[in-house]
């Protein structure tokens, strides 16, 4: 069953489609964005491979290619380009068609400062568990770089964050075996908090956060050259 390799397909392939339309033209944009996606996706394809080895999470063979590459199924290889590149998209997307909607800067700053601050305490609390340990210092990382020299973007992107979890809680709750018989992609509860929002580790928000926004940052870089 390839329900994997379905979910990359079925998540890039209408933002792809629409990259061309003629008016918003994301496309003009391919060398920033594919430059950027394909950086993030270095850094998380290695604490994949490393999380991966050390049975930190897993992949269940009846939903993926036979492929292997690292310890890793080619399905998810592609999620780091699929999905990232769905994501940003939609992004883009709220930028083009309601360019005013737009958080202040001033409130910007007190959401980005009020989740560093819940952050520091869970790190400090779960270095025993290592999803939550490092996903989160990502995290608190990404915020870092957000608030010193990205709160412009930052100001569209916890507005255009709370639609692309739309699809994230479809997309992710099946890999993580929402309406299926067995997940997709499993997790090892001792290195997480075992908190799941309905079967998606609550660690997976802040993954994506990181990832997402992390493309968002060098997509602004590359534009400006």
């Amino acid at each position: 069953m390839f329900l994997y390799l379905l979910l990359n397909l079925g998540s890039i392939s209408i933002p792809l489609l629409y990259s061309f339309e003629k008016k918003m033209r994301f496309i003009k944009h391919w060398k920033a964005v594919f430059l950027s996606l394909i950086l993030v996706s270095i850094v998380f394809l290695i604490w994949d491979a490393i999380f991966t080895a050390n049975g930190v999470w897993g992949f269940n063979a009846d939903y993926h290619l036979n492929l292997l590459l690292f310890g890793m199924p080619i399905d998810e290889w592609m999620f780091f380009i699929c999905i990232p590149y769905a994501s940003v998209f939609i992004h883009y997307s709220l930028e083009y068609f309601k360019p005013n909607l737009l958080i202040s800067k001033k409130i910007t700053k007190l959401i980005t400062v009020f989740f560093m601050l819940i952050l520091v305490p869970v790190i400090i609390m779960n270095t025993d568990k290592a999803y939550t340990f490092v996903n989160y210092c990502f995290l608190l990382f990404v915020l870092l770089m957000g608030f010193f020299f990205g709160i412009k973007d930052l100001q569209r992107f916890y507005i255009s964050f709370l639609i692309i979890l739309i699809p994230f809680f479809i997309v992710n709750g099946v890999l993580t075996g929402t309406g299926i018989d067995e997940p997709v992609v499993w997790y090892n509860n001792a290195e997480n908090l075992g908190i799941r929002l309905l079967t998606i580790p609550i660690e997976d928000v802040g993954y994506a956060f990181t990832m997402i926004f992390g493309n968002v940052l060098l997509i602004e870089k590359f534009k400006k050259k």
